[in-house]
Order: C-alpha cells, then sequence, then structure tokens
C-alpha cells in the first residue's frame, strides 16, 4: 500500500509540475510603436532564448554597415568552411562560394539561414564570436539590458539569452531606424540557385497590415516570434516567446493583436526603454515608409512654457515645458534650456500628468543625483495623437550615463540624449536615418 501511494504521489506530482515547466518558456508583449506604451505584457522579463529572433540583430547590424557604406547589397561575400558548416536550416553554401549581400539577407529573413547569418557576421567583425560580442553592445546601447548574444543564427547556447521586453524594443528600432530596408522583412519568397525559400513567418499571408518581422524555433524556446503590423496610424509589436506549436504561436500573436488594436486608444500608458542612440524617432513613431508630419507644441498649464531659439522647418514648431526639479515640488523654478546640455528621458507618454509624475517619481528614488536638474516636458504630434517626452536637463556627458545606470538600478526605462539629439530640427531631418 506504501509503494502504491508513493506511486500515486509521484505521478500526481509529475502532472501538476509539467504544464508550469512547459509555460516556464512562455512570454509575451505587445507594444505601440510610436510611444512604447505596452497593450499586452506577460512574463515580459523574463530571460529566454531567443533561437532565431537573434538573426533581428544580425539585420540590424547588417542594415546599420549598409546605411554607413560599410557593406554593399550587390557585394560578394566569402563563405567560410565554419559558415558552410552550420547546421540546417540552412541555403546550402559550400566553402568558397560568394554570395551578395543581399541574396544573404533574403536567405536569413525567409529560410531563416544559418550559414547566410555566419557569412554575414563574417564579414562585419573578424569571427562571429566578436560580432556577437558588438551585437551584445549595440543590444545595450539600444536599451536592451537583459539580453546576451554568442552568435549571429540562435543556434543553441546557454548564454543567449534574451526577454520578451527586449525584443520588441529590438523590433520597434529596426523598423524605425531603417525604414529604407525594412520592407525586406515583408518578402514572402526567396529564389536562390533554382530554389524557392518560403518565409517562415505565415502572418504575413493571413494577418491583416502584417509586414514583418521574424520567427524563431529551438528546442530549448519552444516556437518564438516577432511580428509587426500597421492598421490606420497605429502599428503594434508583438512578441511571443515559447509557443507549442508554429500553429498555437500564430493563433496567439493573431489574438494578441486583435486585442492589442482595439485596445490601443483606451489603455493607459506603460513605457519600455527606448534606444539610446536614436530614441527620439522611435517615440515620435515615424511610419518604415513616409515620415509622418510632427509638431512640436507648449504643454497645458499649469507648468510654465518657455519658448527655445526658433528653427526653421516646415513641419516643426518649437516650444518646450522647462522647470527645475528638487526633492520639494513647491521649489520648481523656470530656467532656460542650454544647447549645450545633456539630458536623459525616462519614457514617451500620452498624458503629460503622467510624464511629470515620472519624472518626480524618478528623482525621489535617485539618492540626489537628479537634484537641481531641469525637467523638460515635450508635447509632440505624432498622425494626430499627442505624446509627451519627459526628460531632464543639465548633464555633462559622464553624469548623465550616470543617472541613467542608476535609474535602471530602480528599474526604470532611461537613455541618455545628447544635446545636438534635443534639437526639433535634428528630429525632423533624421527622421528616415
Amino acid at each position: 500500500m506504501s509503494h502504491f501511494l508513493g506511486g500515486l504521489l509521484l505521478l500526481l506530482t509529475v502532472l501538476t509540475t509539467l504544464p508550469e515547466t512547459a509555460h516556464a518558456r512562455y512570454a509575451a508583449v505587445v507594444m505601440d510603436s510610436r510611444t512604447g506604451e505596452v497593450v499586452y505584457s506577460r512574463n515580459a522579463d523574463d530571460r529566454l532564448y531567443p533561437a532565431s529572433l537573434t538573426k533581428i540583430m544580425t539585420l540590424y547590424m547588417t542594415f546599420d554597415a549598409l546605411q554607413r557604406g560599410k557593406l554593399r547589397l550587390d557585394q560578394k561575400l566569402p563563405v567560410s568552411a565554419r559558415a558552410a558548416g552550420q547546421t540546417p536550416t540552412k541555403l546550402g553554401l559550400k566553402k568558397g562560394d560568394r554570395i551578395t549581400v543581399r541574396d544573404a539577407m533574403f536567405g536569413l529573413i525567409t529560410k531563416s539561414a544559418n550559414d547566410a547569418a555566419t557569412v554575414l557576421a563574417e564579414s562585419m567583425a573578424e569571427s562571429e564570436a566578436a560580432f556577437a560580442r558588438d551585437m551584445t553592445e549595440k543590444a545595450r546601447r539600444l536599451g536592451m539590458r537583459r539580453t546576451s548574444f554568442r552568435n549571429a543564427s540562435g543556434l543553441p547556447n546557454r548564454h543567449q539569452k534574451s526577454t520578451a521586453r527586449d525584443m520588441a524594443v529590438l523590433g520597434a528600432a529596426l523598423i524605425h531606424d531603417f525604414p529604407q530596408y525594412y520592407h525586406f522583412l515583408s518578402l514572402e519568397k526567396f529564389d536562390y540557385k533554382g530554389k524557392a525559400f518560403k518565409n517562415h513567418n505565415n502572418l504575413l499571408k493571413k494577418y491583416k497590415g502584417a509586414d514583418g518581422i521574424k520567427t524563431g524555433y529551438i528546442r530549448a524556446s519552444g516556437f518564438n516570434l516577432v511580428a509587426s503590423a500597421k492598421r490606420g496610424s497605429n502599428r503594434l509589436i508583438g512578441v511571443v516567446f515559447g509557443g507549442r506549436t508554429a500553429k498555437s504561436r500564430d493563433t496567439h500573436m493573431t489574438t494578441l493583436l486583435d486585442k492589442g488594436f482595439s485596445r490601443i486608444e483606451k489603455m493607459h500608458p506603460s513605457v519600455v526603454p527606448l534606444p539610446f542612440d536614436k530614441p527620439l524617432q522611435i517615440a515620435l513613431g515615424q511610419s518604415h515608409s513616409k515620415p509622418a508630419p510632427i509638431q512640436v507644441a507648449s504643454a497645458a498649464a499649469p507648468l510654465p512654457v518657455v519658448t527655445k531659439s526658433a528653427v526653421t522647418h516646415s513641419h516643426i514648431r518649437n516650444v518646450a515645458v522647462v522647470n527645475t526639479i528638487s526633492s520639494k515640488p513647491a521649489a520648481l523654478k523656470m530656467d532656460r534650456i542650454e544647447r549645450t546640455n545633456w539630458a536623459i528621458q525616462i519614457g514617451a507618454f500620452s498624458q503629460m500628468t503622467t510624464a511629470r509624475n515620472q519624472l518626480h517619481k524618478a528623482a525621489a528614488q535617485a539618492g540626489g543625483i537628479l537634484e537641481g536638474r531641469r525637467v523638460n516636458i515635450e508635447k509632440a504630434i505624432s498622425d494626430g495623437k499627442p505624446f509627451y517626452r519627459a526628460q531632464l536637463v543639465g548633464f555633462d556627458e559622464a553624469e548623465a550615463r550616470e543617472a541613467c545606470s542608476n535609474l535602471a538600478e530602480q528599474r526604470f526605462s532611461c537613455f541618455v540624449v545628447a544635446p545636438d539629439l534635443r534639437l526639433p530640427n535634428y528630429i525632423a531631418q533624421n527622421s528616415n536615418s
């Protein structure tokens, strides 16, 4: 009897823990790419295996190299023995072959070719391992603080982890930093040397407004997906980790995006980390195909308004809200923005009061490092919808980076804004960069 009871107890233990174990890989985020507001989140900061979602960063690095002239689309890249020896999925490249940057990218986008990923990595660094270090450094600069890369493909490595939130940030960065290349992610089929490779992202055909981004799978991760869809003026980035099958993952993503689009106008803001390099472009939510007109207007009372020096641009009116932060809010006083000052930004919010409250909350938890800094809340209108950038001004570069590091430890989103990045004419002129 005791053996029977012991066996029954063991069986019950297995039955109760198996679903939890399988579900432990699950995480999801749905984010408004215009503002960074999260409309759905589950296990968003759990570090999980990204699998071939890793290739999104490989593409980001490739697009960056193309934009800077370090690579050309028609440039032929050599295939090394290491690249040829990568495990499937792959294009079947042979050592000594040469493949254009364009074909390597298309093979990576559609077939999720591991050999093509290694070819691209080796074209931009001394080795794939060195490229992975560059990827991780870039991830940090984009605000992906819980992501570490070890290869360019996403093949299994126990140290290669990311989060649903980080992948949403990366997806938004890819769209807004490289609008001239993002349309490649909607490629449904790629013909190479007589073979046709179909895109693994089935949402491109099945979901209204879907135009990218990337699927991923290894046994340890389950079925992953980062997807982007645009309806009217709204664009959502959806991330799912840990699907049990590709079909169930796609069905779940469809449900999340549907709910996201229906709720996006009603949700209170919830901000995720935004890129360090070009944060304002993502905050402003520029279309990946055509830059939208942007107006920068003064925020409403009761805060006083200070007008900066005039900037000549057809889409810009240039007014900002400026105060000085103190541990006592009543002590706030008016001050002018100095163009030579560095700033930090802790988010873009749909309500000015939320932006102001978040700034004071950050100041209260920052151990005095923000004392005496000036508050800058700017109301921006994109596609007819307002949001408010919450900034603190008056740092040198080292102070700004120290402040952001301190706030990150307190679980605040934060990125550093150089003096020239704070000028509205920079935003307008570089919205397509």
